[in-house]
């Protein structure tokens, strides 16, 4: 990508980028908050502030190194604290926590196409062009998010997930994963193997939410 180019797709991305990142992880925290965990909310990460949420790596330098070089675009947030065994029901409850992440995520992509519907009827307009981009770029990040928070891999949303449904057996051998989870995805990542798995199903979703708003 040519750094002319590059300045463009960053101007164009980073609004969109910081919505995903601090309204995902302000999902986690509020609902935790609501099922009886103040972890979150008592080290201030229930927060629209996206400097609370920024990881310097995740969020800056695996993205823009993902962008440089192409492929799908990956990186990942501060996550929000969370003390499962303080939720009321932890076992139960930790799917809720879980899923408010990719929920909020698949929120804000509807909003963006809603938002590239309207800037594309007014073709003629100056801010027409730069928020159709955004929107796009919006569109797309939220749903990378969403599909890749919930592979079924701790510490993952999806992970987690699985954790709540599978019976306490198989969900105690999953969770044991959970240390070198991250490990596993850089793996993935660095490889064509995330793209082959998340590839097919963003364009899915993405395919969907095209039919649904006509754009």
């Amino acid at each position: 990508m040519q750094l002319d180019q590059l300045i463009q797709t960053i101007s164009l991305a980073a609004i969109p980028v910081l919505f995903a990142i601090t309204l995902h992880e302000a999902a986690h925290g509020y609902v935790a908050r609501h099922f009886g965990d103040m972890t979150a909310y008592q080290q201030g990460r229930i927060s629209l502030n996206p400097m609370r949420h920024i990881d310097p790596i995740g969020t800056v330098l695996v993205p823009l190194l993902t962008m440089l070089v192409g492929g799908i675009l990956f990186g990942w947030a501060k996550p929000v604290p969370v003390n499962f065994a303080a939720l009321r029901r932890p076992k139960k409850d930790m799917l809720w926590v879980a899923i408010a992440g990719p929920a909020s995520n698949l929120v804000m992509a509807l909003g963006w196409a809603l938002l590239y519907k309207l800037a594309w009827s007014f073709p003629g307009n100056y801010f027409a062009e730069p928020l159709l981009g955004m929107a796009e770029w919006g569109i797309k990040i939220n749903v990378v998010l969403m599909v890749l928070n919930l592979l079924p891999l701790p510490p993952l949303d999806g992970g987690r997930v699985a954790i709540s449904l599978l019976p306490y057996r198989q969900a105690f051998q999953l969770s044991k994963i959970e240390p070198y989870g991250m490990f596993i995805l850089i793996f993935l990542a660095v490889t064509p193997v995330l793209g082959w798995i998340l590839l097919p199903l963003v364009k899915l979703v993405y395919q969907l939410i095209s039919v649904l708003f006509g754009i």
